[in-house]
């Protein structure tokens, strides 16, 4: 499929699609046109990238996850203890945002409780 069937099915623009691949997420077969081409494990791919993003994890970060499945990159206990340091310290950092979220969110909501409108 090419690029805008991608991005209708997963809801990703074309433009993010092209930073995810420059970002060595996405990698599309060249037709001989030059069109990208991608396949229905691109759409998965695609899917959970944008997942990840939206949930605030770096591309850095998605692309060594992404490599683990693969295959890709040949992994050793030493590897594995990175990831999973780089796990942890992503986990931190969300754990960080939900907590500035919800303190924002009660205090919202604190004003429209002290306004009595509902």
């Amino acid at each position: 499929m090419k690029i805008g069937d991608l991005s209708e099915r997963t809801g990703v623009p074309t433009r993010m699609l092209r930073y995810y691949e420059t970002q060595g997420l996405l990698a599309p077969v060249r037709a001989g046109n030059g069109y990208r081409q991608y396949s229905e494990e691109d759409v998965y791919t695609a899917e959970m990238v944008r997942s990840l993003v939206r949930s605030g994890v770096p591309t850095r970060f998605i692309k060594i996850v992404l490599d683990k499945q693969s295959g890709a990159v040949g992994w050793g206990p030493s590897c594995d203890a990175v990831l999973a340091d780089m796990i942890r310290e992503q986990i931190v950092d969300l754990d960080a945002k939900i907590a500035c979220l919800s303190t924002s969110r009660a205090a919202l909501a604190h004003l429209v409780d002290e306004s009595g409108e509902t």
